[in-house]
């Protein structure tokens, strides 16, 4: 995999929907809607073939993932 994975979630302390790499305290990108985020979220893991994981507002569990790149467990079929 890439560079790190990429965590969609919504900061509570700026408002705003930020995109950060795993291992990394700075945000890669700020957003107001999750929408946004996620597109850029998207892009940033799909240039670095790493792993794109959004996060839900009200709890902070994992709502969606994608991986780019090479798949260690691809699915059958």
């Amino acid at each position: 995999m890439g560079n790190g994975n990429v965590h969609t979630s919504f900061d509570d302390d700026s408002q705003k929907w930020v995109n950060r790499r795993e291992g990394s305290q700075r945000a890669s990108s700020t957003h107001d809607t999750a929408a946004e985020a996620s597109e850029r979220g998207k892009d940033l893991a799909r240039n670095s073939g790493s792993e794109w994981l959004k996060h839900r507002k009200d709890n902070g569990r994992i709502h969606d993932r994608n991986t780019y790149g090479d798949d260690p467990n691809p699915p059958k079929g």
